[in-house]
């Protein structure tokens, strides 16, 4: 096995370990930098969902209050309104998820399903929460998802959900007097709960850890051409060079030249070595031969 090939060799393992742990490092961190901008991406869906509740409770249900009373219009409840926009949203976007499940809730369409109970749980276990994170299979695949906990912080939410004799009597012809009552001040009831697929922002992590892989290869494969020819160059060649010219003088033949390697660097003080040794192999067979 050559030198060069030797060197090669070594170059190639080092750079293989190289690779392999600057690709595990730099996938772990595009991977929180993709997670981190799913959850900037929920933090701009939850903004929207509230301005919409805002909006709903102080626009909206003044102006259709004296309406409710004959009839009660869902229209007017801020969790239906921001719900329904984002099913509008959806016709855009149908990967995106967002509800707001409730334990115990007025309208049948916001009762809690099992996975979305379970974190609904670790809030109401947890009132310090301000959110939970989890990654779950969705239909679609993986997905991130946050919840943030919905509680009765006013005593005006109590009037519809404390007993069914205090709640609108409208409300009460429309969903019944079974559910949506009980409510306590502060208490978690339920949770808005975001959705994000996780298919894209992994495809991206994967995409630019190719390119990073590829261009890492590239400027090996020419650094690895260039370091070869210089090599060769410097080193490779003035060493076979030398040895061509030790073996004839083994053989007997004193004809050949000597080799002075220009520069200052190793090889050249190992051909100023040669010459002096040959030199010195010289004079002795003249001095045995006389």
């Amino acid at each position: 096995m050559g030198l060069r090939l030797k060197f090669n060799l070594i170059l190639a393992a080092c750079f293989i370990l190289g690779l392999l742990a600057s690709s595990m490092l730099f996938y772990q961190v595009s991977k929180n930098n993709a997670m981190e901008r799913l959850h900037a991406q929920i933090g701009v869906l939850r903004a929207q969902a509230l301005a919409v509740r805002r909006y709903t409770s102080e626009e909206i249900r003044p102006l259709l209050s004296d309406m409710s009373d004959v009839q009660f219009l869902p229209q007017t409840v801020p969790s239906f309104s921001a719900q329904t926009a984002f099913n509008n949203f959806r016709d855009h976007y149908s990967d995106f998820y967002y509800k707001e499940a409730v334990l115990n809730p007025t309208n049948p369409d916001d009762l809690a399903t099992d996975w979305e109970k379970g974190l609904i749980d670790k809030l109401r276990e947890n009132t310090s929460l301000k959110e939970v994170v989890a990654i779950r299979d969705g239909k679609n695949g993986k997905e991130y998802t946050v919840a943030f906990p919905l509680a009765i912080k006013s005593e005006g939410c109590l009037t519809c959900h404390s007993t069914p004799d205090r709640a609108p009597a409208s409300m009460v012809a429309l969903y019944g007097d079974k559910n949506g009552f009980g409510w306590k001040l502060n208490e978690v009831v339920g949770a808005q709960i975001f959705s994000v697929p996780l298919k894209v922002a992994e495809q991206q992590t994967w995409e630019v850890l190719q390119l990073l892989i590829g261009a890492m290869s590239a400027i090996f494969l020419i650094l690895l051409i260039l370091i070869n020819l210089l090599l060769r160059w410097m080193v490779v060649s003035p060493v076979i060079k030398m040895a061509e010219i030790a073996e004839q003088v083994s053989m007997g033949d004193s004809s050949q030249p000597e080799y002075a390697h220009p520069g200052a660097d190793e090889i050249s003080s190992l051909s100023q070595s040669f010459n002096r040794m040959r030199r010195s192999l010289d004079n002795a067979m003249k001095m045995l031969e006389s």
